[in-house]
């Protein structure tokens, strides 16, 4: 690690995170109408933005046919996950069961996108 009071700090954010789409206007749907997040740029069917707080959410549209080799999990912050996963339940959302508490930090659901793409949601403590 180096001292951060000698070296300049090139990061200086994280803009947005990318989740890569296979079926892109399924995706849109779900992060835009099943999520509620709010489209704040599309460039055709090959990228969408959303807003999703301090970091954006970008759809990446792509026609491999495995197109999360390695991905990550989108997690999403919400203030009670009983009435989120309530709701999202009554949109059509699955959760798959892996719902667990960290102790001490707060509790989470996972779900997956039209697209296999894991996605949480987690209320902190």
């Amino acid at each position: 690690m180096t001292d951060s009071t000698t070296t300049p700090r090139l990061v200086t954010g994280t803009d947005f995170v990318t989740v890569p789409t296979q079926d892109y206007d399924a995706a849109a749907s779900f992060y835009g109408d099943v999520l509620g997040l709010e489209l704040t740029y599309r460039s055709g069917s090959g990228w969408a933005q959303f807003d999703a707080g301090p970091i954006r959410l970008a759809l990446h549209g792509t026609e491999e046919s495995d197109p999360t080799p390695g991905g990550g999990t989108v997690v999403f912050r919400v203030d009670d996950l009983d009435a989120a996963t309530s709701s999202l339940r009554q949109r059509g959302v699955v959760f798959d069961g892996h719902e667990a508490e960290v102790p001490g930090v707060g509790r989470f659901a996972t779900f997956h996108d039209p697209d296999g793409n894991p996605v949480q949601l987690i209320e902190y403590r």
